[in-house]
């Protein structure tokens, strides 16, 4: 057989709509090379397959075409199965445009089924069948079973509890009590609704209170369609719902209209809201419709229980009091500079505690497989270990001691070359204590700054890149003849009641007012060890009377001691449920109890489906801390996400977005799998969605290459040429958007599609929803870019936008979606009707070093745009939006603020874009600080704000006070922020990786201040703003003379 022509990515991008020579090998032997359309489905090109194979030898020895399935080498050179014979041949991408036919073995369904799962996740299902891990193999079977139980469950829901699953409702928050002011502003005259049947006919416009409920609005609309059309029965309005037009958003339930999203945008803007009465039939055929295309597992049989297997003899940890060790073999594939000596460094860690002293092997000379055969051991009785202890290893390269010791103290320090780290847990998952040899793949080191070699904070997974990964080969102790477990939930409990109880001793007033001041300090000092002990022996005091200063007392138990731990287990039992902040901040690193992870996800269980979305990427983030497969939170996420298909969604793109980080591929690749296992219907959503954003990457690919070679304009034509290719516009028309599952995305607007100047070259592009009743929408694919810091930020200013609100205070903020979708790669969604202010400065300017000084140019825009009476709402729009972007900008420290990264919409809405920088980490220009004003205030922005009149401090004082008003809010939410920044740290992004990054919170919010002090420093900070803001305008005469905007 001739040799097939390489075909990379880039090719099937470029030439979906050609032909392509392709060679086919049949299962008789038989070759054939012909000639297939590359846009050509799998399923066609089987059937011409076939056409052309009864002319060939040995015909009669086929069977049935079903009977086959096409397999291919694919882009990773794995041989793949092509299950999916719907997929077109340019989505399959082969590596070589070879094609064989095999024969199928095994259940087809199941096996469709595990490949469209595969493709999605990014991971094939085959490596967790052959990981031949039992822990695994276990999770999927459990995890498995409870997903098939809430799939079937939600077969037997009725279609207006599909709906809530489906579709949940899109409510703008209330504030928080009635003596506040409503931020919702609820009219108090009647609202005009427009509301027309999906069946057809006029549509109607009734004159409604927004209090009334939807169910009251449909009533009305039934009556008048059998008015109008004289029918002689009135049809049931139970027996409809309310859908927004040109989404998928609809409006039910009991609540009062103008707490809808949808109609609280229209009252706000003067639009009148459009509605379509959406019978239950068409909701159960769209259910139906959802559930085609996509395989289903054939109905598990429930397997009865498994018979208990008679337990081996078992030996308790507890019974132990020698001291922990293991036994150092030896190393392998170690790469060091030859002059040089190995050392590992070995330490047990229980979160971030160290239990003992760190312990070092002795010094060997490098080579590539060093020989150790030392006994390490540790300063720990093995009775003591706790449940979730981690031994932790690092290995390390000195300089050799007679260069040392020539050398200064300060440069041998500095001599230690961290090599590699790994973690491994002492207890394997089923609690027994490890035993016997294992061998550790390493994750190579990068020196951080605090000269620390080993990472107690890092994956216990292994590195699976053993080809070329530094490995240590340990043996674990084998104490007994027989298994140590570690002792069960009743043998603690038992051990905790037994223990001496502090409560028989009287208390002391002295110290109750001691605990009260320690628990009551405001700053975050560590506690002195007698003020440790205070706290231990006051611990039911602290149950009693401060139960949400749970995470102060776990801080001083002393998890090296079992007697501690048993006690504190026991007392945990008996602690009232947690308010939800309180258990954010039990989900760090540092409490990794068993017992105290499940009581935190016990009293994360009553949030909101509409909160537990506000935290959800922070919760995503925490299952990286998991030590195990199976636990709480994992059980916790998917259970949420099974019941709301929103959580699912978004849960989904977080987890798929890390598929290509090593540590968690297997972790994640296990939950996604069972999600789709659970979600069937959802599965089709999704890989629509996978599908579109494969195109948009092989679509930037294609314009990067282009625009090195030709112009813009000729790389646009290109990129608009590719879109109009079948394959491109069946993928890019009607997806559930990524950013947001209401919206649907109907046709890509071609002629409107370009991409930005910028290094990645981002693409811009325009979807039209007109035929369905609704506008443009924008999406900006960027690939090259990490979004993840974005994305928080954004998390960040949606989530001070509700504390507001629930304040009654609506300061029109902007808190556009933004997505990671995989490896650097993501969504923006466009804000359309919006401009930069640097170019509405020049193009308010003749020349770009005048036009940061215009201060006319802002309001002259406004004018142009709000004709008349709408200018002095576009001004309190602006108003409003310029001081909550002054505050939250000030208070998250975003930094790189210029001209070219604040926008303003037509309607007067300020809104801020790309957040490279935050926590004050902001940018230097020859070591000094270019930012010298903690937040942008400029006097076009108080020109704007005073109306144009020099002398309107009325105005200027109106906006003064919102920006206090929203800085004491956020600053009474103070803790909120801290734990959601403090559990991002396991994301590793740059900026937010120590608790220095957390510290600028707790500055620039001033948490160790009273409220009055912190009001002082904020008026201080608002007039450093407004003093220093020309050195903001000199800032962007800079940027601007060096970035001429002007397309």
């Amino acid at each position: 057989m001739p040799p097939g022509i390489y075909c990379p990515v880039e090719f099937w991008s470029k030439e979906a709509n050609r032909n392509i020579q392709v060679d086919f090998l049949l299962p008789t032997g038989i070759y054939l090379n012909l000639l297939v359309p590359c846009s050509a489905t799998l399923s066609t090109i089987k059937k011409a397959v076939w056409h052309h194979a009864q002319y060939e030898p040995l015909f009669h020895m086929l069977s049935d075409p079903d009977s086959y399935v096409f397999t291919c080498i694919n882009q990773t050179a794995e041989q793949q199965e092509l299950e999916d014979e719907q997929r077109r041949l340019c989505d399959v991408q082969p590596f070589l445009p070879v094609l064989r036919l095999v024969a199928r073995e095994g259940d087809r369904v199941k096996k469709l089924i595990n490949s469209q799962i595969s493709l999605l996740i990014g991971k094939g299902l085959h490596e967790f069948d052959s990981s031949g891990d039992p822990e695994v193999n276990d999770f999927r079977a459990k995890i498995h079973q409870f997903c098939a139980e809430r799939a079937a469950q939600r077969q037997q829901l009725s279609w207006r509890a599909w709906m809530e699953y489906s579709f949940p409702v899109q409510l703008e928050p209330l504030a928080g009590s009635p003596e506040r002011k409503n931020s919702l502003r609820i009219p108090n005259k009647n609202i005009f609704v427009n509301v027309k049947f999906e069946s057809g006919g006029e549509s109607f416009t009734f004159h409604i209170s927004p209090k009334e409920l939807p169910m009251t609005l449909m009533s009305y609309a039934v009556k008048k369609q059998a008015t109008v059309f004289r029918h002689q029965r009135i049809n049931s309005p139970e027996d409809y719902t309310l859908q927004v037009n040109g989404k998928c958003e609809y409006l039910y339930g009991n609540y009062p209209l103008y707490q809808f999203q949808y109609i609280h945008d229209c009252l706000h803007h003067g639009l009148l809201p459009h509605l379509t009465m959406v019978h239950s039939s068409s909701i159960m055929a769209l259910w139906e419709e959802q559930a085609n295309g996509i395989a289903h597992s054939p109905k598990s049989v429930a397997r009865p229980p498994p018979i208990p297997k008679k337990k081996p003899t078992s030996a308790s940890l507890w019974s132990f009091d020698q001291p922990y060790y293991i036994d150092l073999v030896q190393g392998s594939k170690v790469n060091a500079d030859e002059r040089m000596k190995l050392v590992v460094q070995a330490g047990l860690y229980h979160g971030n505690e160290m239990l003992c002293k760190m312990v070092s092997s002795s010094e060997v000379s490098v080579c590539s497989e060093p020989v150790w055969g030392q006994r390490l051991e540790f300063e720990i009785n093995v009775c003591d270990l706790p449940r979730m202890a981690r031994l932790c290893l690092a290995l390390y390269a000195v300089v050799e001691k007679a260069k040392k010791a020539r050398s200064t103290k300060k440069k041998s320090k500095k001599a230690d070359c961290p090599i590699a780290w790994v973690n491994v847990m002492l207890f394997d998952y089923k609690d027994q204590l490890k035993t016997g040899e294992c061998s550790l793949p390493m994750w190579s080191s990068f020196p951080d700054e605090k000269g620390e070699l080993l990472n107690p904070m890092g994956t216990v997974q292994t590195n699976p890149n053993t080809e070329s990964a530094a490995a240590l080969v340990i043996h674990f102790p084998s104490l007994s003849a027989y298994p140590v477990y570690y002792p069960s939930l009743e043998q603690i409990l038992e051990q905790g009641r037994n223990g001496p109880c502090p409560r028989s001793v009287p208390e002391d007033p002295e110290e109750k007012q001691q605990l009260r001041e320690i628990l009551e300090r405001r700053s975050h000092a560590e506690l002195y060890e007698h003020e440790k002990d205070l706290l231990w022996k006051m611990r039911y005091q602290i149950r009693d009377h401060y139960p949400g200063a749970l995470a102060k007392l776990l801080v001083v138990t002393k998890w090296n001691k079992h007697e501690d731990v048993a006690q504190m287990v026991h007392l945990l039992q008996s602690w009232r449920e947690l308010p939800v902040l309180n258990a954010l901040e039990l989900l760090d690193f540092n409490f990794p109890d068993r017992c105290v992870s499940s009581f935190t996800v016990n009293s994360l269980k009553k949030l909101t489906d509409v909160e537990l979305l506000q935290y959800l990427l922070q919760l995503v983030q925490v299952l990286k801390y998991e030590s195990y497969l199976d636990c709480d939170l994992t059980k916790f996420l998917l259970d949420r996400a099974l019941s709301n298909r929103k959580i699912g969604h978004f849960l989904f793109w977080h987890l798929r977005s890390e598929m290509h980080v090593p540590s968690v591929a297997i972790k994640f690749g296990l939950i996604l799998e069972a999600y789709c296992r659970g979600s069937p219907y959802h599965m089709k959503a999704l890989m629509k969605q996978s599908e579109a954003l494969s195109k948009m990457k092989a679509l930037n690919d294609i314009v990067k290459l282009s625009s090195q070679k030709i112009s813009k304009l000729q790389t646009k034509e290109y990129m608009h040429a590719c879109m109009r290719q079948e394959t491109y516009m069946e993928a890019l028309s009607n997806i559930q958007s990524p950013l947001n599952p209401h919206i649907i995305l109907s046709k890509v607007s071609v002629e409107l599609c370009t991409f930005m100047d910028s290094k990645m070259k981002p693409l811009w592009i325009v979807f039209s929803n007109k035929n369905m009743g609704g506008s443009n929408m924008g999406l900006i694919f960027k690939n090259g870019d990490d979004l993840r810091q974005d994305m928080l930020t954004l998390q960040m200013i949606h989530l001070m936008d509700i504390l507001w609100k629930k304040e009654g205070l609506d300061l029109r903020m902007t808190p556009y979606g933004c997505l990671s979708t995989g490896d650097k790669m993501g969504l923006i969604e466009a804000v359309m009707d919006s401009d930069t202010i640097a170019n509405i400065q020049l193009n308010k300017s003749n020349m770009a070093a005048t036009a940061a000084f215009n201060k006319d140019a802002l309001l002259n825009w406004l004018k142009s745009k709000n004709p008349g009476d709408a200018l002095d709402r576009a001004i309190e729009e602006f108003t409003l939006s310029c001081a909550g972007y002054c505050v939250a900008t000030y208070v998250l420290g975003i930094g790189d603020r210029h001209s070219d990264n604040i926008m303003i919409r037509e309607n007067g809405q300020l809104f801020h874009i790309d957040f490279g920088h935050f926590l004050g980490n902001f940018k230097t220009k020859f070591g000094i600080n270019r930012e010298r004003v903690p937040f942008i205030l400029t006097y076009d922005f108080v020109h704007v704000v005073q109306q144009g009149k020099t002398n309107n401090s009325e105005k200027f004082e109106r906006f003064r006070d919102y920006c206090e008003r929203a800085y004491m809010i956020l600053r009474s939410h103070g803790l909120l922020f801290l734990h959601l920044f403090a559990l991002m740290k396991a994301a590793g992004l740059p900026e937010l990786s120590c608790s220095k990054d957390i510290q600028y919170l707790k500055d620039s919010l001033a948490l160790g201040k009273t409220d009055e002090e912190a009001r002082k420093h904020f008026q201080l900070k608002f007039n450093e703003a407004l003093r220093e803001s020309w050195k903001t305008k000199v800032n962007w005469l800079a940027h601007n003379v060096s970035k001429d905007n002007r397309q």
